[in-house]
């Protein structure tokens, strides 16, 4: 299972959206960088949150 979330998670590049799929009251997310499996999305209120993309599958948001 980790792995697909790793492939889902490399689409994301820098300027996309995404929502966390656990923390839908941080609305969305704006993603600063994706490297090294780390992932680093600015969320409006939460501020910077770098997350594990083998851990946490974020949500692309394609209609923001």
């Amino acid at each position: 299972m980790g792995h697909i979330m790793n492939d889902l998670n490399a689409i994301l590049a820098p300027g996309m959206f995404v929502k966390h799929p656990d923390q839908p009251d941080w609305g969305v997310g704006q993603v600063q960088s994706n490297a090294g499996g780390k992932i680093t999305v600015n969320f409006p209120d939460q501020g910077k949150l770098v997350f594990d993309g083998a851990r946490i599958a974020l949500v692309p948001v394609f209609d923001h």
